[in-house]
């Protein structure tokens, strides 16, 4: 059977997976049945109800039920998923330790927890417990070994070049986001899209197939589709089906590859700073300045090493040297003077490494 992509299949989740070619996906993004335990209906102060979930597929008879319904699904993503793919599942404390024991029987190493922290949680109107201000997401691969995607750089980028925590602060699905029929939710449990694009963007590459089981409204794959990856989409409720086609058909897809992927500075070409005066941007004998108030400064020799006062070698090991440190990075340590401001030396390296793309 040849992969479908960019579609959504209509039928059961695990019989669709299983008929599916095996290690065919990237990533799978699941969003499965919480099982919530509510125990009657919950209604607001002014007696109004609560809109929540009361769709029969959130209901199972017994935990055994819901764990052999969640065996079954896993086992099916298992099977589905490319050795070095990843999957996602995402819950709440009415179910998500069940499917986190579950995901290791199986197999899946985890590589993280999420906690996505709502900014306009639900209150909690009966004034019993604590409001549930948070959902968990599960992040693992299939295997312990498994060399699996993940675009740090691109994590980095997006928290404002800090190193993205596990912990995201993201608002529910609201506004003209949030579907609706008659004036009503189109589907309870709508992931907000910015919650989408953290997780695809963290994890998969333009091009790549991400699959999801209970695609509901297609949140996953208008996402998808709006960062050039694929999808392919698992539903039975014909009218989530409906919503989430004519949702998806309006999405504008991004085809400029260029704005779609961060590069890994792994995977940059090296460049010595040798290259640099080779090329002729910085000449022999031309200072070099660093530190507070650029208090140290150094010479360039023909070599590609420096020279400042009885220390000499590379830009990192002088670097280190005049600071008394035991390491540093010689390309944003040194600057070099350009009229009357100073840039650090690796604007020189960006501009040779631009030159070799």
């Amino acid at each position: 059977m040849t992969l479908p992509r960019d579609v959504i299949l209509d039928g059961d989740c695990v019989a669709l997976m299983n008929a599916l070619p095996e290690r065919s996906v990237d990533l799978v993004f699941a969003d499965p049945p919480y099982n919530l335990q509510l125990g009657g209906e919950l209604l607001r102060p002014n007696n109004s109800r609560v809109d929540g979930v009361d769709e029969d597929w959130d209901r199972f008879s017994t935990f055994g039920d819901y764990d052999a319904f969640t065996r079954a699904w896993l086992k099916a993503a298992h099977r589905v998923l490319k050795d070095d793919g990843t999957l996602w599942v995402i819950g709440s404390y009415h179910n998500i330790f069940r499917v986190g024991a579950v995901l290791q029987d199986l197999g899946f190493w985890i590589l993280n927890d999420i906690v996505w922290r709502k900014t306009n949680p639900m209150p909690n109107f009966r004034g019993t417990r604590f409001t549930n201000a948070h959902e968990t997401l599960i992040w693992c691969a299939k295997s312990a070994d498994a060399r699996y995607t993940f675009n740090y750089e691109a994590m980095k980028t997006l928290n404002d070049d800090l190193q993205m925590r596990s912990d995201w602060l993201l608002p529910l699905c609201t506004g003209s986001e949030r579907l609706k029929s008659d004036g009503r939710k189109t589907h309870p449990t709508q992931k907000p899209e910015p919650l989408l694009y953290r997780v695809l963007m963290a994890s998969t590459k333009p091009g790549d197939t991400v699959l999801d089981p209970f695609f509901g409204t297609g949140t996953t794959g208008a996402v998808a589709k709006k960062l050039g990856r694929h999808y392919i989409g698992l539903e039975r409720d014909h009218a989530y089906i409906a919503a989430a086609r004519q949702r998806i058909a309006g999405v504008k897809a991004i085809t400029d590859s260029a704005v779609l992927a961060t590069p890994s500075k792994r995977s940059e070409p090296r460049i010595p700073f040798g290259t640099v005066v080779e090329r002729g941007l910085l000449n022999p004998g031309e200072l070099l300045y660093g530190g507070p108030r650029y208090h140290w400064n150094a010479k360039v020799r023909a070599d590609g090493t420096l020279i400042a006062a009885d220390h000499r070698g590379s830009i990192h090991k002088v670097g280190a040297l005049v600071q008394g440190a035991p390491a540093c990075n010689g390309w944003t340590f040194w600057h070099f003077q350009n009229g009357e401001e100073f840039l650090p030396i690796d604007v020189l390296r960006q501009k040779i490494r631009a030159e070799l793309h």
